[in-house]
């Protein structure tokens, strides 16, 4: 039986960590819901799969034959994980290239609930573009805000990869009533990159997404993807996932980690009731200084 976000004091969260070898969908889509009948046999009500996890990380180089992987939704991968999802009785968290329009495309979270299919999807807002990651080239900008998606298991706050290093975006989640915040990710390293240097890209990257946690008093998961990815540019280094995907509690504290380089599983027992008691102890929201923010709007203070 379902439970319900009024009733529920504990939830059962679980994060798929994968390699992809190749642009093989079916193959893909089989893999994860093996990973998630997995999860879901462990317990688990809720459960994430990684960035654009039906496909290599197609954006190491801008190319237009790439636009060919994407689909609309409703479409095939949306059919696929809605049936999973009904077929285990659980929430699922996926991702996909999606094809809006001729022309138009987006980065898409696609979440599902039980047996009532797709619930809600959210575009990826922020854009990267940087040597590896030519993400303007294939996506545009998301335009349905920051919205909660509702489920039976309570408010998502689903979020993707770049949006991980805003803290307006975690903000206005949490703001509009999210009871967790999810990042389905695709991030790794330069394997030129010294030691050092990845060692504080991972830092930065984790300590950022758990500072959502604890300036928000919400749970983050966080589903990265690990392996290493061939560029199609000769002479380009390619990129190494860098995995260790993770699960954080309110204060930010770590519940759950995956390593760097294996796939592997995540599962954690999620105390609902603690996250109400954290955000009555440190009351952020109470405390804000609404009246002394209007510049946040701005591109720039000069």
């Amino acid at each position: 039986m379902s439970r319900t976000p009024q009733t529920a004091k504990t939830l059962k969260v679980g994060v798929v960590q994968q390699a992809v070898a190749n642009n093989d969908k079916q193959l893909s889509w089989q893999r994860s819901a093996e990973q998630v009948t997995k999860l879901a046999e462990q317990g688990c009500e809720l459960v994430m799969l990684q960035e654009l996890h039906s496909t290599l990380y197609f954006c190491q180089q801008e190319n237009t034959d790439f636009f060919d992987l994407a689909e609309p939704i409703p479409g095939p991968a949306t059919d696929y994980f809605a049936e999973l999802a009904a077929k285990l009785d659980i929430v699922l968290i996926t991702s996909l290239f999606e094809k809006r329009g001729s022309g138009l495309y987006h980065n898409t979270a696609v979440v599902f609930d039980r047996q009532l299919g797709m619930v809600g999807k959210y575009r990826k807002m922020h854009i990267p573009d940087d040597p590896g990651f030519y993400e303007k080239f294939y996506f545009t900008p998301g335009d349905m805000g920051f919205e909660p998606i509702q489920t039976s298991v309570g408010k998502l706050g689903v979020l993707v990869c770049w949006d991980q290093w805003y803290p307006e975006a975690a903000r206005l989640m949490a703001m509009r009533g999210a009871d967790m915040l999810f990042y389905p990710t695709a991030i790794g390293w330069d394997p030129a990159d010294t030691e050092d240097e990845q060692q504080r890209q991972f830092g930065a990257w984790q300590t950022i997404q758990r500072s959502h946690a604890v300036a928000n008093s919400v749970p983050v998961i966080v589903a990265n993807r690990t392996g290493f990815e061939a560029s199609p540019v000769e002479g380009d280094n390619g990129i190494q996932f860098w995995g260790q995907s993770f699960i954080a509690g309110p204060q930010g504290e770590i519940l759950a980690q995956a390593d760097a380089d294996s796939e592997q599983n995540l599962m954690v027992e999620l105390d609902l009731a603690r996250t109400e008691q954290v955000k009555r102890i440190w009351p952020y929201f109470r405390d804000r200084r609404i009246d002394a923010y209007d510049d946040m709007t701005k591109r720039w203070r000069d």
